[in-house]
């Protein structure tokens, strides 16, 4: 029955995925917002939202270590994974403008803030208030300095807006489903909680950007695959991170931080690097997809 509940969801997750990106452009360019700026925030915000759900859950249930190990480890797969399948599928990928602006540099702030936040084993109100700030004015600088004033915007119809409520709650349950399915089985398989944090969980709720990134590259739509990464990395750790512990306290285990942690931040200046040229080829996504495989197996050997 659960490898069923599995196949299901992830059709759903498929379906949904498609209609959120359809809409999601049309949508944001009538209100005058480039793709890119669509990708890192309606697209990434929708399909992030797994992850909030997961470490909600985490800390009503009292397992609030999975919280970190979600954010980190949905973070490296987002860049080593995601983007490594999406620019692959995509036979690699081109952008039409300059990232490294603004975007980039909010995102490597993050992970350096992240890394700052939690060093002490401590995750406190105070700073889970200034994570939530953090989001808010990236949220504001993004989109008020990139509306296009000049171009014609496309009228779209209530249609688009339905499919874009319709297709989030289809990646949402889709997602959340095929999670669910995931755990079940990690769970028979008889792994650890902090390494089905890392792994699994992680990898069931990047499933959201896995599907929509490869849907948008796929489809030529280069700049929402790469906002969706990047946009879903600073609402994981800002909003993921910040939101769950405001109703109950966040356990963090010291091994992240021996690893995991350094890693991601790693990886985050790498993610910079490679889009330099605004160009990222074929060959640097198998790079990254065999990077992420190294990750794994790595953790798991250490755990």
């Amino acid at each position: 029955m659960i490898y069923i509940i599995f196949v299901v969801s992830l059709a759903v997750l498929l379906v949904g995925s498609d209609w959120l990106i359809e809409s999601a452009e049309k949508i944001g360019l009538s209100f005058g917002i480039s793709p890119f700026i669509i990708g890192v925030t309606i697209v990434a915000f929708g399909t992030s939202l797994p992850e909030l759900a997961t470490s909600l859950a985490s800390v009503a249930s009292e397992t609030s270590e999975i919280v970190i190990g979600n954010v980190v480890g949905s973070n490296i797969a987002n860049i080593l994974l995601v983007l490594g399948l999406t620019t692959i599928v995509g036979k690699g990928i081109k952008l039409d403008f300059n990232i490294m602006e603004v975007d980039m540099p909010l995102l490597i702030i993050s992970a350096i803030l992240f890394y700052f936040a939690v060093y002490d084993l401590q995750f406190t109100f105070i700073e889970a208030i200034i994570f939530i700030l953090a989001l808010v004015f990236f949220l504001y600088s993004t989109v008020t300095g990139n509306i296009d004033e000049g171009n014609e915007r496309p009228k779209v119809s209530i249609k688009k807006y339905i499919l874009l409520v319709v297709g989030g709650v289809m990646v949402y349950l889709g997602a959340t489903y095929t999670i669910y399915s995931l755990e079940k089985i990690a769970i028979e398989l008889g792994l650890a909680p902090s390494l089905i944090a890392l792994t699994v969980i992680a990898i069931g709720t990047s499933l959201p950007e896995v599907i929509v990134s490869m849907a948008a590259a796929r489809k030529g739509k280069h700049a929402i695959a790469v906002g969706n990464v990047l946009g879903s990395n600073i609402f994981n750790t800002y909003g993921v991170m910040a939101i769950p512990s405001l109703y109950g306290g966040i356990d963090i285990p010291s091994n992240m931080l021996d690893f995991s942690v350094p890693f991601m931040i790693v990886i985050t200046l790498l993610f910079a690097f490679i889009v330099l040229t605004n160009k990222i080829g074929q060959w640097v996504g198998v790079m990254l997809v065999l990077l992420y495989i190294f990750y794994i197996t790595h953790v798991i050997h250490i755990s």
